[in-house]
């Protein structure tokens, strides 16, 4: 009876220490699972740290293609740091599990703990592995982006195609020349009522444009020449063209408000119509001339100014009915259009001048070339027996020193025939026959040079001038490089500056044969009567001559 009652009051006691050792059991847990979730925290830090790493990653890879290795290795890093992010995760979940399962027989309250810690590591879990499924997606669309694994750098603008860039350089050559030669015919018209002082500003914006077009022209004769060769440097010479086109512009703008203050058409139309008056009388003293020429000389001598009388009658019919309109305008008040009925005048005006003009200056070029080709032909003579004495074997006759002596003896027997002949062409053939082979000591042949280069140049000036209404960029281009070989004066370039305006000149006429024929519209072949087809092909009127806005090309003048 007293064991039973002693053990019954043993059994409380032992019992309270179980509940006691239980509860520091739970206690334990908890601690356990406080760790656990510290770790969790700890590793949800880390994959925070893995997060911004491949943001990095990402933002590296945006860069250059220079940087873009560099974004690779950055992003190599944060995967490997987000792997092991999620492998701690993995291990403090497993240990919150096994924590949790020791403390399930403590108390409710104190099992809360654990209850927190499993969705943050799943949580965590789950993020580790968006993390760094994300860096893979990264790195493989970059290694898709360029083979070699590389992504280029995103361009911000793509630049335009070569033939694009070309075709618009070539269009402001044509827009920046035509702008120039308008300019040129506006000052001749101002330095004439006003005189050369008052024009002075002028004049000198004109020079400073006309700079500008050069080093276009040089740029684009070097770009059709081949140079630069690389790609990327020929689109900068393209860009490089551009720019000095609109440069040449902007120094004619600069003047243009000035200039309109300077012309009054009041007086501007008087002048007008009297330099129309004289040239009417020049273009009858021209035809006669002309005729003159076409029977002294080989049809040749005249090829280049055959058919410019007519054309000069045309460009003078125009002139009349803008002159009428611009008076009538003028009376009526209504100022504006007045004044652009007298530039387009005054266009015609220039151009049927430039067609008279260059039936005197041919006249006095054959006269001229007439007069040197005997001294010429004396000249190589000299030059070749100098050659054959110094030079070449008697023995050996050389192949350019035969055909030397063969065109020689041709110019000869032309002068002596008593027929008509080509006096700048003779020279021409002299020229090129002993250019190989002369030392230039001679001063007559390198003077014979330059006059035939001079005369080849003017001529092929006048046609683009005249018909520049259809003349593209190529021809103006070797134009413009003959001109430039003139203006340095070094030996040898003559020749070169003759071929080239030849060049000019047959591109030219190319260009117009594909225009078309503004005397086609006439049933006789004659200039259509009111004289529009002929200032549509100079680019005084627009392709459709209805709409005249913006013609003729401003010049000085705003459009």
């Amino acid at each position: 009876m007293v064991s039973a009652v002693a053990m019954a009051g043993e059994s409380p006691g032992a019992g309270a220490a179980s509940v006691r050792a239980a509860a520091a059991s739970a206690q334990a847990g908890a601690a356990s699972a406080r760790a656990a979730a510290a770790s969790a925290q700890a590793g949800a830090a880390s994959v925070r740290a893995a997060a911004a790493s491949a943001q990095a990653g990402a933002a590296s890879a945006r860069a250059a293609a220079a940087s873009a290795q560099a974004g690779a290795a950055s992003a190599q890093a944060g995967a490997a740091s987000a792997q092991a992010g999620a492998a701690s995760l993995r291990a403090a979940a497993v240990s919150a599990q096994a924590t949790a399962a020791s403390a399930q027989a403590a108390e409710d309250d104190e099992t809360s703990a654990t209850d927190l810690v499993l969705p943050l590591a799943a949580v965590a879990v789950v993020g580790a592995v968006a993390v760094y499924g994300s860096i893979r997606r990264v790195r493989r669309s970059r290694e898709r982006t360029t083979p070699g694994g590389v992504s280029a750098s995103p361009a911000v603008h793509a630049d335009p195609p070569l033939a694009e860039l070309d075709a618009e350089a070539c269009a402001a050559l044509v827009a920046a020349d035509d702008r120039i030669r308008a300019a040129r015919a506006d000052l001749g018209f101002a330095r004439g009522l006003l005189g050369a002082a008052p024009v002075a500003p002028f004049t000198r914006a004109l020079s400073e444009a006309e700079g500008e077009l050069a080093a276009a022209f040089r740029m684009r004769q070097r770009y059709d020449e081949g140079v630069p060769e690389e790609e990327a440097a020929r689109g900068h010479a393209l860009a490089g063209m551009i720019g000095r086109c609109e440069e040449a512009c902007r120094r004619l703008d600069a003047a243009a408000e000035d200039f309109t203050r300077l012309r009054d058409p009041d007086r501007a139309l008087p002048h007008a119509e009297a330099r129309f008056r004289d040239l009417t009388a020049h273009t009858a003293t021209a035809q006669n001339l002309l005729a003159t020429l076409a029977t002294r000389y080989a049809p040749t001598a005249t090829s280049a100014v055959i058919g410019s009388v007519e054309q000069a009658k045309d460009r003078l019919l125009f002139a009349t009915a803008r002159l009428n309109l611009a008076r009538q305008e003028l009376f009526s008040g209504e100022r504006e259009a007045a004044t652009r009925r007298l530039h387009a005048a005054e266009s015609a005006i220039a151009q049927a001048a430039v067609f008279v003009e260059g039936v005197d200056r041919t006249a006095a070029e054959l006269r001229d070339a007439e007069k040197t080709v005997p001294a010429a032909l004396t000249g190589a003579e000299a030059e070749l027996s100098t050659v054959r004495n110094h030079v070449f074997r008697q023995d050996e006759p050389h192949p350019r020193l035969l055909n030397a002596d063969a065109v020689l003896a041709s110019v000869r027997q032309e002068l002596t025939s008593n027929r008509p002949y080509d006096p700048l062409g003779a020279l021409r053939r002299i020229v090129r026959a002993t250019a190989p082979l002369a030392s230039g000591r001679a001063g007559v042949l390198p003077a014979a040079a330059l006059s035939v280069a001079r005369a080849s140049t003017a001529a092929a000036e006048d046609f683009v001038t005249t018909h520049r209404g259809a003349v593209g960029a190529t021809a103006r281009t070797r134009l413009a490089e003959a001109r430039r070989l003139l203006a340095a004066e070094v030996d040898g370039d003559a020749e070169r500056a003759d071929e080239l305006a030849l060049e000019a000149r047959e591109l030219a006429e190319q260009d117009v044969r594909l225009h078309g024929n503004p005397t086609s519209a006439a049933p006789t072949g004659q200039p259509q009567p009111d004289g529009t087809a002929g200032a549509v092909l100079g680019g005084i009127l627009p392709g459709d001559p209805t709409d005249e806005n913006g013609y003729p090309p401003p010049g000085f003048r705003r459009s």
